[in-house]
Order: structure tokens, then sequence, then C-alpha cells
């Protein structure tokens, strides 16, 4: 059994087939989904979605990209969805120096207020983080013990891992540790102590090597699980337990 801890299959792209995708997904041992929201309207969908399947939970947030956006109404309702039985997490929230669609001030703004919220509701945290860890880290090391959470789509190196590992955060590994040049992410998924480590597609983006270039979605996250496998000389299946204790562990969930 597996469970993909980060998944978009409530935006457009999945528009056309996504009942058999999370069929292909169920088919393939992939028995749980966490759906991301990133800004109003994808958090609202990916409640929606969740409602209509068992296997599917959901989480809200305002990604660092519409940071500048969030308004007192859309954290009005984001309180409001996080009493939802299915909501179990805040997020995707952080801070993204890459693009920089926000300022930084608002995306820190943002991110603070967001830290707040999950605070208060004690729900664990997704936090997105692009060429920003000299930033995200001190701001989540200042309220070490009262945030939980996971760092997705990990691209830092070793000691960052260990770091955000002794504030208590999982790592999510994905696609990324697929690629032949991806040394970093593989010493991380090598080296990380695997009661910290949780497995994600990022779809639709970040399709693992096999099938590079292509749609990705919450199927591949088995070709994620099988390469943490080789690289720490065990098997899939194991990483496929672990990985769903993890989950379970830090969402509050029994899967």
């Amino acid at each position: 059994m597996y469970i993909d801890s980060h998944a978009h299959i409530q935006i457009s792209q999945f528009n056309s087939d996504r009942e058999a995708v999370i069929k292909r997904a169920i088919d393939a041992n992939v028995s749980n989904i966490l759906i991301i929201g990133f800004d109003l309207e994808s958090s609202t969908n990916a409640v929606h979605l969740a409602e209509k399947h068992d296997n599917l939970y959901a989480t809200v947030g305002m990604h660092p990209h519409g940071a500048k956006d969030l308004t007192p109404d859309i954290l009005k309702t984001f309180r409001q969805l996080l009493n939802h039985t299915k909501v179990i997490a805040l997020g995707e929230i952080g801070l993204d120096y890459y693009r920089n669609l926000s300022p930084h001030r608002a995306q820190k703004d943002a991110f603070d207020t967001q830290l707040d919220l999950a605070e208060e509701f004690k729900i664990p945290i997704i936090v997105h983080n692009r060429d920003a860890y000299m930033d995200i880290l001190p701001m989540l090391e200042a309220r070490s013990g009262k945030i939980s959470g996971v760092l997705h789509c990990f691209t830092g190196n070793v000691e960052m891992m260990h770091r955000s590992v002794e504030l208590g955060f999982y790592i999510g590994i994905g696609g990324i540790v697929t690629y032949p040049n991806a040394k970093d992410v593989q010493s991380v998924a090598q080296q990380l102590p695997l009661e910290h480590l949780l497995i994600e597609t990022d779809c639709p983006w970040l399709t693992p090597q096999f099938r590079r270039g292509k749609r990705n979605e919450p199927a591949y996250v088995i070709a994620v699980a099988d390469k943490i496998a080789e690289l720490r000389d065990t098997s899939v299946e194991e990483i496929g337990k672990i990985t769903t204790n993890n989950f379970n562990n830090l969402f509050g969930t029994d899967l």
C-alpha cells in the first residue's frame, strides 16, 4: 500500500479523465491521495473532490505565488474549511524566491499568518520552498514545538534535511529523486531517517524519469518509492509500509 502525499488532481489538467486517474492509482496499490490546495479555488475544489471519494483527503492554503492576494475574506473561508472532516493539513504555504510572483515581504507575511492559523487549529502544514531555505528554516525554528508538517518536494542538501528533521518535520520526496543528475536529492533519500520520509508526485508536474515529459499522476508515486528502495537497499514494499505509517503519524489518520 502506498500513499501519494502531494497531488493536484483537482486542477484542469485532469478534467478529461480524473476518475480514471483515481482508478489507476487504486489499481496500482496507491490507496490514498492527499489533494493539495494552493489558493481559494483549488482549495475549495480539493475539498469537494475529497468529499466524493473515501480514499481522498484535502488541504487548504495560499501558495507563496498568490501571497499578495491573501485577504481577510480568504482567510475566513480557510478557517471554515479547516473544520471539514476531510481537511487534514494547511498548505501548501511557504516561500518561493525563484519565480517571485509575489514580493518577498508579502510572501513572508502570508506564510507567518498561515503559520498562526496552523498553530491555532493544531494542524500540520505542507511547506513549499524554492530557493528560500535561508528564510523558511528560521521561521519554522522560531516556532519549534508548535508546528509540525512536511517540507514537500525537498530539494535541499543533507545539512538542510537534518535541520528540518531536528524540528520534527517530515521530508517529501518526489519524482526528482529518479532523475540521473539529482545527486543532492538522492543523498537526502539515502541518509534521511526513515521515520521522517513521505513520498509524493506533485502531479501533474515532476513526472518520474520513466515518463518524464508526460503528465504525472498518483499511480506513478510507486516509481519514487522504488528509487528510494534502490538507494536504501531495501524493498519497495518496505518503503510503502514505512511511508504509510509516517503519513498516519503526521496527519492523525488510520489508513
